[in-house]
């Protein structure tokens, strides 16, 4: 389904029956990396997965910022008369999710975070997400799963599971250039979330796998620690992309939360 919204077509799925629930995907990949928790939760659940422009079947649309992403999604919960629902976003996506909290934190009812981090991007990772989009321009989208590869997918299971990097590498190279570049120049340009942190008044679950080398397990523990009540899981023998590597421990978890989040005993503050 398409949102036609101001400037862009947002792309989405909208799935399942009961409390919404929004999934947001990570860098360069789109809405179909949320398969495996679509599927397994839609019996439950209101699952959507939106893609940010530029990526799955939102086309590019100029400006890129994580600000416009996150008022995209709320403009599609807008189109689908969501008031509220629980944020569920990953790497990128937790950029996004922060972001909806500071612009429109009546639109969360809870938020996951996963494989994500609150700072600012470290010297080394800022020259090296300019280094790729030169690659994007260059060589294009195959030429950056080919570089992202090794760093998103953790090594149980790229030595184990080769059906899940082709998976990845084949959403990768589906995305757009001009996608690719403008998501690059969305993260350089985020604010640094860490203030954010200890406003977050709504149930929040922070998810790491622990073979993640972008965003390793010490970064969940200190959005852990800075956000109030939240709830900590490490999934073992996953890396960056988590869901995707580990779905039925994700699922677990998720589902969880969502339980908790319903019957009111997630916590908040």
């Amino acid at each position: 389904m398409i949102a036609r919204l101001e400037g862009a077509d947002i792309a989405y799925d909208d799935i399942g029956r009961g409390e919404p629930v929004v999934f947001l995907h990570g860098f360069a990949l789109d809405r179909t990396m949320w398969a495996a928790q679509t599927t397994g939760l839609a019996g439950h659940y209101r699952c959507i997965a939106v893609d940010a422009r530029g990526f799955g079947q939102s086309p590019p649309a100029a400006p890129f910022s994580i600000d416009r992403y996150a008022d995209d999604v709320a403009g599609v919960l807008d189109g689908l008369v969501v008031e509220r629902a629980v944020i569920v976003g990953l790497s990128m996506g937790g950029y996004v999710a922060f972001a909806l909290w500071r612009r429109h934190p009546g639109r969360v009812r809870g938020l996951v975070l996963a494989d994500t981090r609150a700072t600012v991007d470290p010297p080394d990772t800022r020259e090296r997400r300019r280094e790729l989009m030169d690659v994007a321009r260059t060589v294009g989208p195959r030429g950056v799963a080919e570089r992202q590869i090794v760093g998103v997918l953790g090594k149980t299971t790229r030595e184990r599971r080769p059906d899940i990097v082709e998976t990845v590498r084949g959403i990768m190279t589906r995305a757009s250039v001009d996608g690719i570049v403008g998501a690059l120049d969305a993260m350089l340009g985020r604010p640094d979330s860490t203030p954010t942190l200890a406003t977050i008044a709504v149930p929040t679950l922070v998810i790491a796998g622990d073979e993640d080398v972008i965003t390793p397990a010490k970064d969940a523990r200190a959005l852990h620690a800075a956000i109030p009540g939240s709830r900590l899981e490490i999934l073992a023998g996953a890396g960056h992309l988590s869901s995707i590597e580990r779905p039925a421990a994700f699922n677990a978890v998720l589902s969880e939360f969502l339980h908790a989040v319903e019957s009111g005993t997630a916590g908040s503050v």
